[in-house]
């Protein structure tokens, strides 16, 4: 069963990235993990002085993050049934990176799927600062989905790679396992000017040939 994460900040654009996790998995027996993760909510109130007054918001933190879940899980069972998929909605004091992290680990999560960007919503910046964490710091494939964007298959899949990252076979399992359902074109994308790769390049490249057979892969290469 493939086990998928979706972080939330009860935003749309959030809400969004659970509508695609749900659509891109439809096909798969799922359970899908939708979680909040509180800490800053509470830690930003600058009028909190004592320890009781602390524990008084924790509390009524916690009660309207678990009823804004239900809410979520409400909305996206009824726009998107699917006897294949469970749910499971996570609230937990703690900051987002290390929850994400926590959870990956203890369920051994196949991806992360989240907006990118959060409740603020600055349209200046491409990615919002949770969603840079959490690309940099998890080790777990991630899909950080734009601000309304509509479901399309993936057909077409960007790889870039300079052909020197060992990647591991569990690393691409997912890519492979993807490109095979929706039949896509993988585009191996390598920007150098020499152009010609070294040894140890060509043999690189062969390992992503040999972990991604259900793709069309297509070498294509560029100087700028």
């Amino acid at each position: 069963m493939r086990k998928i994460l979706v972080p939330t900040d009860f935003s749309k654009n959030a809400f969004n990235a659970l509508k695609y996790a749900c659509q891109v998995f439809k096909y798969e027996k799922s359970e899908i993990f939708i979680m909040h993760a509180y800490a800053d909510e509470v830690y930003q109130q600058d009028k909190l002085t004592k320890r009781n007054q602390l524990d008084k918001l924790k509390e009524e933190t916690s009660q309207e993050s678990e009823r804004r879940l239900k809410s979520v899980l409400e909305d996206i069972k009824h726009h998107y049934p699917n006897p294949q998929h469970k749910y499971r909605n996570v609230s937990t004091f703690g900051s987002l990176i290390d929850e994400v992290n926590d959870l990956v680990n203890q369920e051994n999560m196949d991806i992360v799927v989240m907006g990118t960007r959060g409740e603020t919503n600055d349209r200046s910046i491409t990615f919002g600062s949770n969603t840079l964490q959490v690309l940099k710091y998890i080790s777990c494939p991630v899909l950080a989905i734009p601000e309304s964007f509509e479901y399309h298959s993936p057909k077409e899949v960007l790889f870039p790679t300079n052909y020197l990252v060992p990647y591991k076979r569990r690393e691409l399992k997912l890519l492979c396992d993807m490109s095979g359902s929706f039949r896509s074109t993988i585009h191996m994308l390598y920007i150098d000017p020499l152009k010609k790769l070294s040894l140890r390049q060509e043999d690189n490249q062969q390992f992503l040939r040999a972990c991604l057979p259900k793709a069309n892969l297509v070498f294509e290469t560029t100087q700028e």
